[in-house]
Parts: structure tokens; C-alpha cells; sequence
């Protein structure tokens, strides 16, 4: 059944924030971790491009977004390998939860004093839920990588938490956790049939289908091995409709501006995700798996009148928009807010912040199933 939502940003839920989470008044979590204002201890984020925060920047790879004119709009004023002009999704949802700072990539983290009490992110631009999505853009950190990077971050919260491992799993349980993968499996994958089989080998149902089960494996590996107990699912976005991929292969016949059959077969892939939280939340004690409906809140969005440009990227782009990063050091809109793409693939911030805002406030009633993340910060 669908819970009313009356949460609002990094506000409703004070009078939880303490008490649930930290178990007094003091404000302190395990480690002398500062709480105050936060609905959730920690935020730990799993995902590919639209969530990494520069894990790729120091990678052999195209996929990297550490260059100018990426960060224009950032806070730092500068490029940190965000795939957009501003601000991520998790980034804007980690202020919603009530942070002070962004949560650092695990590249940053290793080797250095970064609090890791409070979350890691671990997105990797180019990466899947397959290992071998996106190797043909060099490295990055599939899922399973990036599940290996996290338990080297549980190991160094169980070492600031004297050793207590019971501790640290009543930690983890508190914390919010954002998983985004698979739209590289179908745009860096799927639909390159060069380069890669699995659309020789599966049909649209059936790579849904195997995809889905290879994730499933995944998210209960988070819930069993690591500890995850409040897991928000970000379904695939529209992704017929990014102008690289409608350059690409050149619309459909039927007078379409995006391309149909993809974005059919990610629909079935999302039907996918929607019915693998209802199995994990039935087969898992204790766990809280929400599905965020990218696809929705993305084709409503596109109608928004202020966004004035929804077919061409911001910055300038290779090959009438085929290629997807933008141009080094070139100038891009002056009206970024207008634009719903950033690049020829990303969105701007103004879309991320859509995203974030009905992520974490559900606005209809298909925008997150059974509940939105301020719900899940709650429950």
C-alpha cells in the first residue's frame, strides 16, 4: 500500500534523527560520527556515471569527466569528474538526508583521513551490472567491483569502531544505500552488437531477465555480506531519448524523436526491477528495497516548460552529438538551467534535481514504489 508522504527535504524527519539512529541525545554515532541534522547515519552509493564523483578520474578510460567545461555549476567551481555541470542526483538527495559535505568517491577515501563513517560513494563511470559492460572505453568498476570496494570500506569501519563488528552491522543497518546500474548494460553493451554478443545471444525479454537475476544475486549480497537494510532502486531513464543515442541510430521510422525499441527494452527492464523489490523485501528479513521510477519522472519532466531545449546537449559535442562527453575547455549554454542534457548522454543539473526532488518527495504516485527515500530514512 502506498504510504502518504509528507516529508519534506532534510526537514520532516528531525525529531527521528536522533533517537533512532544515534539511540540518545547526543547527536554522536558509533566513533563519535556527528549526526545532528542528518535523518540517516551514512549514505553509501553504488552506481555508473550519472552518480560517480570522479572514482574514474585516475583510470585508463574515455569515461572520465574530469575536465572543463564538467563542474561549471559545481559548488567547488571546477570539474571532479561528475558527468555534469553541477550537482548529481545522490549529490542533491545526500543534502536532502541532511549532510554537510558531499559523500566522498572511494578513490578518495583510500589512504587518506575521509570519514568514511558518514558513506562511500563507488559509481564508475562505463560500468554494469555485467563485468564486461563498457570495456571497450577501457576501465572501470563493474558492480561486483565495486561490492569488493565496499567491504574494504567495512573493514576500515570496523576498525574505527574498536574491532566491534557487531557494532558496525547495527551502523550499516541505519544506512541509506542508492544503486543505479544497467543503463550501460543495454547502451554499452546490448545495443553495440560489434563489440559485444548478448544481443546475438538474448532477446529484449530475455536479457531483462538474466540481467535482473544477476542483480538480484548482487543486492542480496549487499543485504547478507555487508549489511545494507534500506535500499533504494534507481530504475533506467528514458534512454532512446538521449540525443547520442538518437544520432546514433537515427530516430524510429515512425516519426519518433527517440529511439522506441530501446526504450522498450529498458521498460521491460524496469518492470524487471520493480518486481525484484517486492521479492527482496518479501524473502529478506528486516529489508527495505524502494524503486524509483527514473523512467516516469524523466518523460513528465521533458514537458516541463522550463526546460526551454530537450533534444541537444549543452556543451559542445563531436560529430553532430554521436559522441557523448563534451568537447575540453569549450564554452558551453550560458542558460544551463534551460537545457535538460548537459552532454550528449548526461543531464543537466536542473534534471538531476527534478530527479532528486521526486526521488526523495514522491509527487505521484508512480514515482517510487511502495514508499519515497525520505519514507525509507524514516522507517
Amino acid at each position: 500500500m502506498k504510504v502518504s508522504h509528507h516529508c519534506n527535504p532534510a526537514k520532516s524527519c528531525f525529531f527521528f534523527v536522533l533517537f533512532s539512529i544515534s539511540g540518545s541525545g547526543s547527536g554522536l554515532g558509533h566513533g563519535g560520527h556527528d549526526i545532528h541534522g542528518q535523518l540517516v547515519p551514512c549514505f553509501f552509493i553504488f552506481g555508473a556515471s550519472s552518480f560517480d564523483n570522479g572514482n574514474n578520474n585516475a583510470l585508463q578510460t574515455l569515461a572520465k569527466a574530469n575536465y572543463r567545461p564538467y563542474g561549471i555549476d559545481f559548488p567547488a567551481a571546477g570539474p571532479t569528474g561528475r558527468f555534469s555541470n553541477g550537482r548529481s542526483i545522490v549529490d542533491i538527495i545526500s543534502e536532502f538526508l541532511g549532510f554537510d559535505d558531499y559523500i566522498p568517491s572511494f578513490a578518495s577515501t583510500v589512504g587518506s583521513g575521509e570519514d568514511i563513517l558518514k558513506g562511500v560513494n563507488y559509481a564508475s563511470g562505463g560500468s554494469g551490472i555485467r563485468p564486461e559492460t563498457g570495456q571497450h572505453a577501457g576501465a572501470r568498476i563493474s558492480m561486483d567491483g565495486q561490492l569488493q570496494n565496499h567491504q574494504t570500506t567495512i573493514s576500515n569501519i570496523i576498525k574505527r569502531l574498536g574491532q566491534n563488528e557487531s557494532a558496525a552491522k547495527d551502523y550499516l543497518n541505519k544506512c541509506i544505500y542508492a544503486v543505479g546500474l544497467g543503463t550501460n548494460d543495454y547502451t554499452s553493451n546490448y545495443y553495440l552488437p560489434l563489440l559485444y554478443s548478448t544481443s546475438r545471444v538474448y532477446t529484449p525479454d530475455q536479457y531483462a531477465r538474466v540481467l535482473a537475476q544477476q542483480y538480484s544475486r548482487q543486492l542480496q549480497t549487499l543485504y547478507t555480506n555487508y549489511g545494507a537494510r534500506k535500499v533504494a532502486l534507481f530504475g533506467l531513464a528514458p534512454l532512446g531519448c538521449a540525443p547520442s543515442v538518437v544520432a546514433s541510430n537515427g530516430g524510429d521510422a515512425n516519426g519518433s524523436a527517440c529511439v522506441d525499441y530501446i526504450n522498450d527494452a529498458v521498460q521491460i527492464f524496469n518492470g524487471r526491477l520493480k518486481m525484484l523489490v517486492d521479492e527482496l523485501n518479501g524473502n529478506l528479513t528486516d529489508a527495505k528495497f524502494v524503486y524509483v521510477n527514473v523512467y516516469n519522472m524523466v518523460s513528465e519532466a521533458i514537458t516541463y516548460p522550463s526546460f526551454k531545449v530537450v533534444d541537444a546537449p549543452c556543451c559542445p559535442v563531436g560529430r553532430n552529438y554521436s559522441l557523448i562527453l563534451c568537447n575540453r575547455n569549450q564554452t558551453p549554454c550560458p542558460n544551463r538551467d534551460e537545457y535538460f542534457y548537459w552532454d550528449a548522454f548526461h543531464f543537466s543539473e536542473a534534471t538531476n534535481l527534478v530527479i532528486a526532488r521526486r526521488s526523495f518527495n514522491a509527487q505521484s504516485p508512480t514515482d517510487t514504489y511502495p514508499f519515497d527515500i525520505c519514507q525509507l530514512a524514516k522507517t
